[in-house]
C-alpha cells in the first residue's frame, strides 16, 4: 500500500507539472518531493496525517531556499548540512511527527543539491513542492486512502489467510514421507513465524482501529486464541508422527534436526483418513468466506468441536487422540474469531459442544474488563538516550563523509553523506551498521550494472524513463521489508534512470555513486566505533535481559492468575515480550549473518533466540488460559501452581543477573519435574487432555526451557547436572 500510494503520488505529480510546461529538471525534484512527502508520514491517525504534511511544506520551502542560497557558499553550506543532519536524527525523540519532519527537511535539503538549485530558480521550485505536497495529500486522503480501521481490516484478512495456509502446511505434514519430511518442516516453521509476524502487527494496530477498548480487548484475545491453538496443532501433529516425543525447538530453530518417523500415524490407517478429513475441514472453517454461513460449515464446526468431549473421541493412542483434541481446540478458537470479527452467527443448527463454546466465549467475556494500563518503561536521559547518540554519531560520520567525499567529487559528494545518513537509520548497535553498510553497497554495485543497460534501453525516451522510475520505486518499498541489498539495488536503477533524464548520465557518474556509497558507509561504521559506540555483544545483553524481565513477568501473573490472584492483562505483557523478543532476534543479525567469520557464536545466537520463542510460546499459552479464570467452566484456579512456578522465576533472575553481571554466585536451579513437585502433595497425576494437565505441561516446557539457556550463556547449575533443551 506505501509503495502504490508513493507511485499514485508521483505519477499524479508528473501529470499536474507536465500541464504546466514544467522543465524536466523540476519534474525530477517534483518526483522526489511527491515521495519524501508520502513515505515520511508514518501516524496512524488521519488527523495527524494532515497536521503533519501541512507542517511539512514551509519545512521543505524552507530547506530548498537555504540549499540554493548556500550551494555557492561551501564551508557554511556544509556547517549547515550537518547542523541539519543532527537536527534531523534529534528530533526522532519527538514521535512519527518529529521523525517526519527531520525527514522532509533531509531529503528535501538533498533534493536541492540533486538538481543544483539556484536563487533564480526558487519561484519554480516553490511551485513544484507545492505541487508535490498537494498530490501527496489528495492521493493519500482520497486515491488511496489509509485509515486506522481500512489497516485493521486488512490485516485481519490478511491473518485469516495465514492461519488457513499453516492448517496447509499441516496436511502436509500428516501426509509427507521420511524424505519429504525436512521440506515440509521447513514450511511449518515459517508459516508458523509468519502468522506470529500478523498477529503482532493486528497488535499494533488495535488501539487505533477499533471502535473502543472493549472490541481492542476482544480482538486481541481472540487472535491470540487461533494463534495459539493453530501453533499448538503443529506440535500435537509432530509429536503424533514421531518415534519419540518431539522437541518444540523443531518449529523454532532452522535446520532444527527432523524427529525419527514413528508407527502411530499410518497412511492407510482409519484413524488417519479421518484426520486427514478433520484438518481440511478446519481448513474449511478458516477460509470459508463470512458471508457464507450455511448448513455445511455448521455440520463441519460441530462435528470437531465435539472433539472436546472425551467420549467424542475416535479410539487411537493418546498421543493421536492429543491431535483430535487439538483440532477441537483450533475449531473453537477459529468460531471465536469469526464471532469476534464478523458479528453473532445462525445458532439453529449448533450441537450441544457449539452451544457450550458460545457460552464459553459469553463468560470469557466478563474477564476482559477492567485489564490494566501497561506501564511505559522509562526512557534514558542525555547522552544514554538513542536519539541524541545517534545524532552526534551521524554527525560525525557526515563530517567524516563531506570532507572524503569532496575528494571523490565537488560536485556529487552529497552521495557519501546520504550513506552515512542511511546506514543509521532503524540500527542500534555497531555491528547493525556494519551489515546494513555491507548491504547497501552490494546493492548498489549491483544497480550500477543495471543502470549502464537501462540507460543505452532509455535513450531519449522520457517518458519510458519516468515509467520505469515508478516501477522501480514500487519495488523499492515493496522489498525493503525483505531485503535491504535488493531495496538498494532498486535506488541505485532508478537513480541511473534520473540522471538520464537530467542529461547527466554516464558511466563515471555511475561508479563515483559507488564510491561514494562505499566512503559513506565507511565514514558511518569509524562514527559508530568512535562516537558513543555501541557494541552488539552490549545491545544483545541488553536486550535479552528485557526479554528474560518480561518472561518472568508473564509467566509470574499467568501463575498467579491461575493460583487464584487477581486478574491483569496477561495478553498485553505476552505481546509486549514478544515485542522484545523481535527486538532481540533483529539484534543478532549481526552475529547470525553468513559473513560472520565465528560460526560457533552465530550457532549460539541462533540456539538462544529459538530457545527463546518456544518459552515464549509456553508463557503465550499460559497467558490465554489464565485468561479463563475465574469465568470460565473448564478452567479452575489452583493454589498448588503457585509453588510449582517459583523455581521458573528463580532461574530467569539468576539467569537475567548473570547476563548483567550481575550475582555471580547464583545458580540455576534444576532436578524433579514439576509434575513430581505436585505429585509430592498426594494429589496425584492429571489425566492427559485435561486443561489442568495442559497448564502442568507448558510450565515443565518452561522450566526446561529456561534451564536450558543456562549451558549457552555459561550459568552454573546447581545439582551440576547438564541441562538439556525443552522437549
Amino acid at each position: 500500500m506505501a509503495g502504490l500510494r508513493t507511485v499514485a503520488a508521483i505519477a499524479l505529480t508528473l501529470v499536474a507539472l507536465t500541464v504546466l510546461h514544467t522543465a524536466i529538471t523540476y519534474m525530477v525534484a517534483g518526483a522526489m518531493a511527491a515521495v519524501v512527502s508520502t513515505f515520511a508520514i508514518k501516524e496512524k491517525q488521519v488527523r495527524g496525517q494532515a497536521v503533519t504534511l501541512a507542517l511539512g511544506l514551509p519545512v521543505a520551502l524552507a530547506a530548498v531556499s537555504l540549499g540554493a542560497l548556500l550551494h555557492s557558499r561551501i564551508i557554511a553550506g556544509d556547517a549547515f548540512f550537518v547542523a541539519l543532519i543532527f537536527g534531523a536524527v534529534y528530533s526522532r525523540r519527538f514521535g512519527d511527527r518529529g521523525t517526519a519532519l527531520g525527514l522532509i527537511g533531509f531529503q528535501i535539503y538533498f533534493v536541492s543539491l540533486f538538481v543544483g538549485a539556484a536563487v533564480s530558480a526558487l519561484p519554480t521550485l516553490y511551485l513544484t513542492l507545492a505541487i508535490a505536497f498537494a498530490c501527496s495529500a489528495v492521493v493519500r486522503f482520497a486515491v488511496v486512502p489509509e485509515t486506522p480501521h481500512r489497516i485493521l481490516h486488512r490485516l485481519r484478512n490478511a491473518f485469516r489467510a495465514r492461519v488457513a495456509q499453516l492448517v496447509d502446511s499441516q496436511i502436509e505434514l500428516l501426509d509427507a514421507g521420511p524424505e519429504q519430511l525436512d521440506k515440509v518442516l521447513d514450511e511449518l516453521r515459517r508459516h508458523t513465524a509468519r502468522l506470529h509476524e500478523a498477529a503482532l502487527m493486528i497488535q499494533s494496530r488495535l488501539e487505533e482501529g477499533s471502535p473502543d477498548a472493549a472490541t481492542a480487548a476482544l480482538l486481541q484475545r481472540r487472535v491470540a486464541d487461533a494463534e495459539i491453538a493453530t501453533e499448538r496443532l503443529g506440535m500435537l501433529l509432530l509429536n503424533a508422527r514421531s518415534a519419540e516425543r518431539a522437541d518444540t525447538l523443531t518449529l523454532h530453530l532452522p535446520h532444527a534436526p527432523v524427529p525419527a518417523t514413528g508407527t502411530l500415524i499410518s497412511a492407510e490407517d482409519t484413524t488417519t483418513v479421518t484426520l486427514r478429513r478433520d484438518l481440511k475441514a478446519l481448513h474449511l472453517m478458516v477460509a470459508r468466506p463470512s458471508e457464507d454461513r450455511g448448513t455445511a460449515v455448521a455440520h463441519v464446526r460441530n462435528r470437531l468441536l465435539g472433539y472436546r468431549d472425551e467420549d467424542k473421541l475416535p479410539r487411537a493412542s493418546t498421543a493421536v487422540q492429543d491431535v483430535f483434541r487439538g483440532i477441537g481446540e483450533a475449531a473453537r478458537a477459529v468460531m471465536g474469531l469469526r464471532l469476534a470479527l464478523d458479528g453473532p452467527q445462525d445458532e439453529s443448527n449448533d450441537s450441544p459442544a457449539t452451544t457450550r463454546s458460545r457460552e464459553e466465549f459469553d463468560a470469557e467475556d466478563v474477564a476482559l474488563a477492567g485489564a490494566d494500563e501497561p506501564e511505559e518503561d522509562a526512557e534514558p536521559a542525555g547522552l544514554k538516550r538513542p536519539t541524541t547518540r545517534a545524532a552526534f554519531q551521524v554527525s560525525v560520520g557526515s563530517v567524516l563523509a563531506i570532507i572524503g567525499g569532496e575528494f571523490l567529487s565537488t560536485q556529487r559528494w552529497y552521495w557519501a553523506v546520504l550513506t552515512c545518513w542511511v546506514v543509521f537509520l532503524n540500527t542500534a548497535s555497531t555491528g547493525e551498521i556494519l551489515v546494513k553498510g555491507y548491504r547497501r553497497l552490494l546493492g548498489t554495485i549491483v544497480g550500477v550494472v543495471a543502470g549502464v543497460a537501462l540507460a543505452g534501453v532509455v535513450g531519449n525516451h522520457t517518458w519510458l524513463a519516468f515509467s520505469l522510475v515508478l516501477l522501480f520505486i514500487f519495488a523499492m518499498f515493496f522489498t525493503a521489508p525483505l531485503s535491504y541489498a535488493l531495496m538498494s539495488f532498486f535506488v541505485t536503477a532508478m537513480l541511473g534512470l534520473l540522471y538520464t533524464l537530467l542529461n547527466t548520465y554516464s558511466l563515471s557518474v555511475l561508479v563515483l555513486r559507488i564510491e561514494e556509497t562505499a566512503l559513506g558507509a565507511v565514514c558511518g561504521i569509524i562514527a559508530a566505533v568512535l562516537v558513543l559506540p555501541v557494541h552488539t555483544d552490549r545491545r544483545t545483553d541488553e536486550l535479552l535481559a528485557t526479554v528474560l524481565d518480561r518472561l518472568r513477568d508473564v509467566v509470574s501473573a499467568a501463575v498467579e492468575q491461575l493460583s487464584g490472584g487477581p486478574a491483569s492483562d496477561l495478553l498485553g505483557r505476552a505481546r509486549d515480550l514478544d515485542t522484545a523478543l523481535d527486538e532481540l532476534r533483529a539484534s543478532t543479525q549481526p552475529l547470525t549473518h553468513p559473513i560472520t567469520p565465528l560460526r560457533g557464536r552465530r550457532q549460539t545466537a541462533r540456539y538462544l533466540v529459538a530457545l527463546l520463542e518456544t518459552c515464549a510460546y509456553h508463557a503465550r499459552s499460559l497467558a490465554a488460559t489464565a485468561e479463563l479464570v475465574p469465568h470460565s467452566r473448564t478452567v479452575a484456579a489452583d493454589p498448588r501452581l503457585d509453588r510449582a512456578a517459583r523455581r521458573i522465576a528463580h532461574n530467569i533472575e539468576v539467569i537475567a543477573a548473570h547476563v548483567q553481571d550481575e550475582g555471580k554466585g547464583a545458580q540455576v536451579e534444576s532436578g524433579a519435574s514439576i509434575a513430581s513437585m505436585l505429585k509430592d502433595d498426594g494429589s496425584g497425576a492429571l489425566p492427559s487432555g485435561t486443561v489442568a494437565f495442559r497448564v502442568l505441561r507448558h510450565l515443565q516446557r518452561l522450566d526446561e526451557g529456561v534451564a536450558g539457556l543456562a549451558r549457552p550463556l555459561d550459568v552454573p547449575v546447581s545439582d551440576g547436572r547438564a541441562v538439556s533443551p525443552p522437549v
